[in-house]
């Protein structure tokens, strides 16, 4: 079979480590003694550098590094009208030095105002023009289930949304228009990022989302039919991925266990084209949930990690593709490489050094070559 277009064997999530000077810069920027458009300016040069980074390491989908953001979510979320910042979430899970996401409060009927994305896109896909080279320019936006799990009821206004399938429905158009805002400048593939679908396969996170949201057989199979929703109205050349994250702050993990609560729903439910998905060690259980696979869908397994320095043992990554393979109606032919996560979720990044960071990304596209040719893209 064939890969769906924009997807390699050697992929990747998305974020890397950013550069001194762009944290430098944004800390000056948050502090008022830099303005927007300087920020910006800094942003664009080493997302040009990173890009070429991606290209000589051999990647062939390529992002802008998530250089713009500081939180995978927060800084795409916040650009809808009528969600606003209120002060930080509450979790039982607390990350390295206390940091918390801000908490996303639905204060109004939520609208797309303007476009999010479409520029970070057209300055990504002529840093990738320029460099001559042949690849895809790849958009990670949240998925839409981020603006309702973690938060409750009280989070979303009453006088707004008395009941939920209006806020679900508007939730989904607004993601319609910025994938149709996208599409028209140009982008084929969108990429949007989940941690929800695999917090549900955590027993206290299931509990305590059960506590606020009701059953999670439910909510898993409502937040398929809000993400069906949201890319419903894609032309049939946009391919759609969905990537699947336990936490990934400072190296650090928030969830886990395997995605059996969730499998049927995330194979036979969702429309998209491709899964990537976290596998780098035992707490995202067994490769058995893989039988559920469709025969014309992909799965990029993230069985390497961005969460550690050291380089994986080849023949060890070799040996989990295959018996990932065994699960798969079509074997290897469904399945591509990648590491569990991107390296900088948010903007303090895993616990590795740049260095380190290429050295792995060069070693998983040494492996996919290995196991599935030169080229990356069949």
């Amino acid at each position: 079979m064939s890969l769906p277009n924009g997807v390699y064997r050697a992929d990747q999530v998305g974020s890397f480590l950013r550069p001194k000077a762009v944290l430098e810069a944004r800390q000056q920027a948050a502090e008022g003694k830099l303005k927007l458009e300087q920020l910006r300016e800094i942003e664009d040069k080493y997302i040009a550098d990173v890009v070429k980074k991606q290209l000589d390491a051999g990647l062939r989908s390529i992002t802008d590094g998530e250089f713009r953001r500081t939180w995978f979510h927060v800084d795409f979320l916040r650009h809808f009208s009528g969600v606003e910042l209120r002060g930080t979430m509450q979790s039982t899970n607390i990350s390295l030095g206390g940091t918390m996401p801000p908490r996303l409060v639905v204060v109004d009927k939520i609208g797309h105002p303007k476009p999010i994305q479409v520029d970070d896109f057209k300055y990504l896909e002529a840093r990738i023009a320029a460099a001559g080279a042949k690849a895809t320019t790849k958009v990670c936006i949240p998925s839409p289930t981020m603006i309702h799990f973690r938060n409750s009821r009280e989070t979303i206004d009453e006088k707004a949304y008395p009941t939920l399938d209006p806020f679900f429905e508007d939730l989904a158009r607004v993601y319609q228009e910025e994938l149709d805002d996208l599409y028209k400048a140009g982008a084929r593939f969108v990429q949007l990022d989940d941690t929800n679908l695999a917090y549900l396969c955590d027993p206290k996170m299931r509990a305590e989302a059960e506590e606020r949201h009701g059953d999670a057989n439910v909510l898993a199979r409502q937040y398929a039919a809000l993400i069906n929703a949201a890319i419903s109205k894609r032309p049939s050349d946009l391919t759609i991925g969905i990537h699947l994250c336990r936490g990934n702050h400072r190296s650090q993990w928030f969830a886990q266990g395997g995605y059996e609560p969730v499998a049927e729903v995330l194979f036979k439910d969702l429309n998209v084209d491709a899964y990537f998905l976290e596998y780098d060690d035992a707490r995202s259980g067994d490769f058995s949930p893989l039988r559920h696979l469709p025969e014309n869908k992909v799965v990029v397994l993230g069985v390497m990690t961005s969460k550690k320095a050291a380089l994986e043992d080849k023949a060890e990554i070799i040996k989990r593709l295959n018996e990932a393979a065994s699960f798969c109606s079509k074997g290897l032919k469904q399945l591509c490489l990648s590491h569990q996560c991107g390296f900088s979720s948010t903007f303090e990044g895993n616990d590795l050094t740049e260095d380190e960071q290429w050295a792995k990304v060069k070693l998983q596209v040494e492996i996919a070559k290995e196991v599935w040719g030169e080229d990356l893209s069949i």
